[in-house]
């Protein structure tokens, strides 16, 4: 089967008309793939949904119990059949339960990655490479400037600045699913053992991460009230980039702001947040990682969806293999 007549873009996100399904898709839709439980890629009013446990519970957590009429848990490694087409989910090393999702029909193999990174991560399985001819991959941190750093020296900084500022509270603005928890593990396995305050906002997610083996350490609550700020003094308070512009961030006393994110490679992103300490962190591959992974899988096709799509269909191109953008809209940089 030609690719393209397996699956191709609609307004509703990647379709393939033989199994009848969407794969993340951005609308409503009767039945849905979902990779991973980022609200980009995983949205509420599907029909039928089929996706790892861990993202199913992920959404339900988002979105409340009614999140979708029917749902259905893939394990990794799993084969289902969907009318002519069969489907098996393999680790995609993004956030927890994160997953591709290998599509298959008529000799046919194509591979959508969702968003996944090659980086070692202590909350979530490693990423797994899955022969296809098409590749679909994110290009997120597609262009040849980003490289992104170890993040235990990233991590290192914070611990450096803690030494350095002890009388000073130090905000890690980091998204609420996958990457607070990502820095959280870190500093555990830098060895930092001291409780870290977290806000409300990721309280569900990591109970969620906790009870599936990932161990946080001490979590406690940042609760902020009128003068207790100066309570948190040499603390590490973590909470999603939303709260920092309100209230709750301005209360607590001389904060060291800081952002985990592959974002704080760009200065003016840095700047324009006001941001003291930047640490890049990142949950997407950056560029030697994205185009190491194309030539390790050496595809027939690649296609790129998600972000800096012409420069890694230029880089495919001279490399020769075929590669074209698919233009997706609707998808962000939530988990980065």
């Amino acid at each position: 089967m030609r690719p393209e007549k397996l699956l191709f873009p609609a307004p509703e996100g990647l379709y393939c008309p033989a199994g009848g399904f969407h794969v993340d898709p951005v609308r409503p839709v009767a039945r849905a793939l979902i990779t991973h439980g980022h609200s980009d890629h995983a949205r509420a009013g599907h029909g039928a949904v089929l996706a790892t446990r861990q993202t199913l519970d992920i959404m339900r957590l988002r979105y409340g119990e009614n999140f979708c009429d029917s749902e259905q848990a893939v394990g990794f490694g799993e084969e289902v059949s969907l009318n002519a087409v069969r489907v098996r989910f393999h680790p995609a090393g993004h956030v927890l339960g994160s997953a591709q999702i290998a599509i298959e029909s008529g000799g046919t193999r194509i591979c959508v990655s969702g968003d996944y990174k090659r980086q070692p991560d202590p909350t979530c399985t490693p990423y797994e490479p899955v022969a296809c001819d098409v590749f679909i991959t994110e290009a997120t941190f597609g262009l040849p400037v980003f490289h992104h750093p170890d993040p235990r020296a990233e991590i290192g900084k914070l611990l450096t600045s803690l030494k350095q500022f002890p009388e000073r509270t130090h905000l890690v603005g980091a998204y609420a699913l996958g990457k607070a928890q990502r820095v959280i593990a870190l500093l555990r396995r830098a060895g930092y053992d001291e409780p870290i305050f977290i806000h409300g906002a990721l309280t569900k997610l990591c109970d969620y991460y906790q009870a599936q083996g990932i161990d946080l350490g001490d979590l406690r609550p940042a609760t902020v009230e009128r003068g207790s700020g100066e309570n948190f003094r040499g603390a590490v308070v973590v909470g999603p980039p939303s709260a920092f512009a309100d209230r709750w961030a301005r209360r607590f006393s001389d904060p060291v702001t800081s952002f985990a994110s592959g974002w704080m490679m760009v200065r003016q992103r840095a700047k324009q947040r006001g941001v003291e300490l930047p640490l890049v962190i990142s949950d997407h591959c950056d560029w030697p990682e994205l185009t190491a992974t194309i030539r390790d899988l050496a595809p027939s096709q690649v296609w790129v969806t998600h972000g800096r799509e012409e420069a890694l269909v230029r880089w495919c191109d001279l490399a020769g293999i075929a590669a074209r953008p698919l233009h997706l809209v609707g998808y962000e940089d939530e988990g980065d």
